[in-house]
């Protein structure tokens, strides 16, 4: 099987460069604007109706405000005869019946309409999911360093996890830019971002090592250039593949499941980008040699743990 021969490497600071203006996007605006929280962390209602002609969002919005039922959002749900409304805590003593007053209301300007769905979050059970968030992310982000860590070296180690942040910010960071709706469905998103690329970071890590150990005449900047080349096939095959399911779901899985196949379809393009470019970066900055990757010595030879297959 030919193996290609691209340069990538020639071409990492191009790639820092680009890594850099996206970060600083992406932290800019979750710091400035930050995330559009959806129901599972803010609290409040979410109620899909549905009516027997179309209507426009912005007619059943200003029926809504002039009930009292402010700051909601009132959007399209798979027609242009369903509306999907999400609405904030309100200043009503008991939150748990808004969704019950919110179609009350409609019922009066709407007689046509019908509820579909009606689902309330409280602001405690929000705060706590925003927090328990944060921790599956940071926790995540520490065990796979450690077992990197355990794996390879401690170069390997700062490479995976320096990509694998720099996947969860940018992700992060278009859903701040864009204001598109964070919510649980996302989170699972951003954990499965984190394994899918790990997944692919070990990969390339196994055949740098297995390399580094195999080629003792070659520069470091060639080894991974080869290693590089090397997986393309494998990775470009996994990711297309991933993101044809992803891109099944999005267009056709409905409003629920869409910001899960966002989330995840940006995650494997970010990643597989992070997988050649960020994380080997961090390998050359940190002057990897072969004498990090050498085995124990056992007196035996050609025993490599861990070689790509």
């Amino acid at each position: 099987m030919n193996v290609p021969s691209f340069d990538f490497m020639s071409k990492r600071k191009i790639a820092t460069i680009i890594s850099g203006i996206l970060l600083v996007i992406s932290v800019g605006s979750l710091s400035l604007g930050g995330l559009n929280m959806g129901l599972d962390f803010t609290g409040g209602s979410l109620v899909e109706v549905g009516f027997a002609e179309e209507v426009r969002p912005d007619d059943v919005r200003q029926s809504l405000e002039s009930s009292g039922f402010n700051d909601g959002t009132v959007q399209y749900f798979g027609s242009n005869k369903d509306l999907l409304i999400r609405m904030p805590p309100q200043t009503a003593d008991n939150q748990s019946e808004l969704g019950d007053a919110i179609f009350a209301s409609l019922q009066q300007q709407f007689p046509e309409v019908y509820l579909r769905q009606s689902s309330y979050v409280g602001p405690a059970v929000g705060q706590e999911l925003t927090e328990n968030g944060g921790l599956a992310l940071l926790a995540a982000l520490i065990v796979v360093m450690i077992y990197i860590l355990l794996r390879f070296t401690k170069q390997f180690s700062v490479g995976a996890v320096t990509a694998l942040a720099h996947d969860v910010i940018i992700v992060l960071g278009f859903f701040a830019v864009f204001r598109w709706t964070f919510d649980l469905t996302v989170l699972a998103a951003l954990l499965a971002v984190i394994g899918y690329s790990l997944n692919d970071t070990i990969v390339v890590s196994d055949r740098i090592r297995e390399n580094f150990r195999k080629l003792h005449r070659m520069r470091p900047f060639d080894i991974i250039n080869l290693s590089l080349n090397q997986t393309l096939g494998r990775t470009l095959v996994t990711s297309l593949t991933t993101l044809l399911v992803l891109l099944a779901l999005l267009f056709a899985g409905g409003e629920v499941i869409r910001g899960f196949a966002l989330a995840l379809s940006l995650g494997v393009l970010v990643g597989t980008y992070s997988s050649i470019y960020v994380a080997a970066n961090v390998l050359l900055a940190m002057d990897l040699t072969r004498e990090d990757l050498l085995p124990p010595e056992t007196g035996e030879q050609g025993n490599e743990d861990g070689s790509y297959p």
